[in-house]
């Protein structure tokens, strides 16, 4: 199923909107109008969406055949429900919002004033820029719907070059925290073990980690807890020992003005790679005590 050509209203023009506006403008589709409240915002529609309009809310609304919500989590609801209660949303219009973690029910204010409503968002991080365009091409895109809606759905994510993943309602808290806990707390992992090189003097932290960190990444991506190696998995409590040791160190001189924290994020990912472990009980036991969260300065 192709979509026809339609008249999109953009409200969000941050790293999200803005690409996948471009992303649709590109395939034929007419973007009306974009709602940009900040100045990077407003740069990157200036870049992204040349010659369309900075216009407010209620304009886009009243121009626009679809209108694409990629606006922050919280603010979909109320976004959604203000729209409605302007009466400005025509029956039939069709409403597509960006956030992983909704399905559709958190358009259901617009749904009763007569608009179609689907939930599409593309399983990457956005930069803002051109470069996000051919990383559209081959990325996975959950999309929630009714049945009546979901070929549109399907259909908006042929154009933007992605593969469409059709998700239940229930399920995409879960999923959307499995994403979030995946990459935001990827990036917290290397930028602790940078810091921690940097320290050291290593001038290029990240080229120095980039071989070893794409190799595990990529084994794990195909194994899973397979690919985990390591003084944890070999029951080498001496090694643990010597890794909490100079991370406490670490954590206690600070890093940038403030306490470190690495020594904390070692500890809870080595216990939950010890669950995965293959270990003697009595190895096991062991390390586990060792993990034990060390006692705070007031207790």
């Amino acid at each position: 199923m192709s979509t026809p050509r339609l008249g999109i209203g953009v409200i969000g023009a941050g790293r999200v909107g803005a690409v996948l506006g471009a992303a649709l403008r590109a395939e034929g589709h007419a973007i009306t109008g974009a709602y940009a409240v900040s100045d990077a915002s407003r740069e990157r529609a200036e870049d992204l969406l040349p010659g369309v309009p900075l216009l407010d809310v209620p304009a886009i609304v009243e121009r626009s055949e679809m209108l694409l919500l990629a606006v922050p989590d919280d603010q979909l609801g109320p976004l959604a429900a203000g729209i409605a209660e302007t009466g400005l949303a025509p029956g039939g219009q069709l409403v597509v919002h960006t956030s992983g973690r909704y399905g559709t029910q958190v358009l259901d204010p617009l749904a009763r004033a007569g608009s179609a409503t689907l939930a599409l968002h593309p399983a990457m991080t956005f930069t803002g820029t051109r470069a996000d365009l051919s990383r559209l091409i081959g990325c996975p895109m959950a999309i929630t719907g009714s049945s009546t809606f979901l070929p549109v759905a399907g259909a908006l994510v042929v154009e933007l070059g992605g593969d469409a993943v059709v998700l239940a309602e229930g399920d995409r808290p879960l999923y959307h925290a499995s994403l979030a806990h995946a990459a935001n707390h990827l990036v917290v992992l290397v930028d602790q073990a940078r810091e921690a090189l940097a320290r050291l003097g290593v001038e290029d932290p990240g080229a120095y980690l980039r071989p070893l960190l794409e190799a595990a990444l990529d084994e794990s991506l195909r194994h899973g807890s397979r690919a985990l190696t390591g003084p944890v998995m070999r029951g080498d409590a001496g090694t643990v020992t010597a890794h909490l040791d100079a991370l406490d160190d670490l954590d206690a001189t600070g890093i940038d003005g403030r306490r470190g924290d690495t020594g904390d994020t070692y500890r809870a990912l080595a216990r939950a790679a010890l669950t995965r472990a293959r270990l003697p009980e009595e190895t096991r036991a062991q390390i586990r005590e060792l993990l034990e969260d060390p006692p705070t300065e007031d207790a």
